[in-house]
């Protein structure tokens, strides 16, 4: 598989504070890699740099072999606090991305993401009349309708409930099934991270370095109580001091 993303050597501090300490990971090309790690370690300071928002006091990233120097359009982030515009509808919010083509196939490509993540007869709903559940999926078919080669995911279901966090991972599974991402996905659900990763990276405590990773060798669609599943969440919480 080919590397996607490199990271190398990446450090990164807040005045006195150390919170990133020479980390250096690959992703591959279509791969999803799960970052966990305590309260506090660093993880979304990490993502940040990986995704151009923020840059490192030493080292780089890499992505398709061209130093990161900010944002870019080749890759999305979906955040725990969401990003569609309220004034926006649905569709509007799909349609808000998709510049250079005409509006027939703006709406086409809009309607066919919203039929993707479940919202068929929602389209000229406005954020607020949309359940937590419908809003993440609007987010999610708003960051997949751009088409872009990385999802960067910080905590993306850590508001919802237990149950409606459940479906949007399996919602989120059967998205990836059908259209090829590369994916980072910062979580601090170690079953989230099992359930939808190809690889788990496990982040130490502040100043963060990569503490250990594991590869996730079960097939979709997985299931938790799988004793494998169950022998992995044991050594990810082990190395995480639970």
């Amino acid at each position: 598989m080919s590397a996607k993303i490199v990271v190398d050597g990446i450090t990164k501090g807040f005045g006195a504070l150390s919170v990133v300490d020479n980390v250096s990971f690959e992703v591959g090309d279509g791969e999803f890699v799960a970052i966990v790690g305590p309260s506090g370690c660093g993880k979304s300071t990490l993502l940040n740099i990986i995704a151009g928002f923020e840059r490192p006091d030493r080292g780089s990233v890499r992505v398709n072999g061209v130093e990161r120097a900010g944002p870019n359009k080749n890759g999305i982030m979906i955040s725990q606090h969401g990003s569609v515009f309220p004034w926006l509808t649905v569709q509007e919010n799909l349609m808000f991305g998709l510049t250079g083509t005409s509006h027939d196939r703006q709406a086409a490509r809009a309607e066919r993401y919203i039929a993707m993540v479940g919202l068929a007869g929602f389209e000229k709903a406005y954020p607020h009349e949309l359940s937590g559940g419908m809003l993440k999926r609007a987010e999610i078919a708003r960051a997949l309708v751009v088409k872009p080669e990385i999802l960067y995911m910080d905590e993306p279901f850590s508001a919802l409930d237990a149950l409606m966090s459940l479906r949007m991972q399996t919602e989120l599974r059967r998205i990836l099934d059908e259209e090829r991402h590369t994916v980072l996905l910062i979580t601090h659900d170690v079953e989230e991270a099992i359930y939808l990763a190809d690889r788990i990276l496990v982040l130490s405590p502040r100043p963060t370095t990569i503490q250990t990773l594991f590869d996730v060798d079960l097939p979709h669609p997985r299931k938790l109580s799988d004793p494998k599943a169950q022998r992995l969440r044991e050594a990810i919480l082990k190395e995480l001091g639970l």
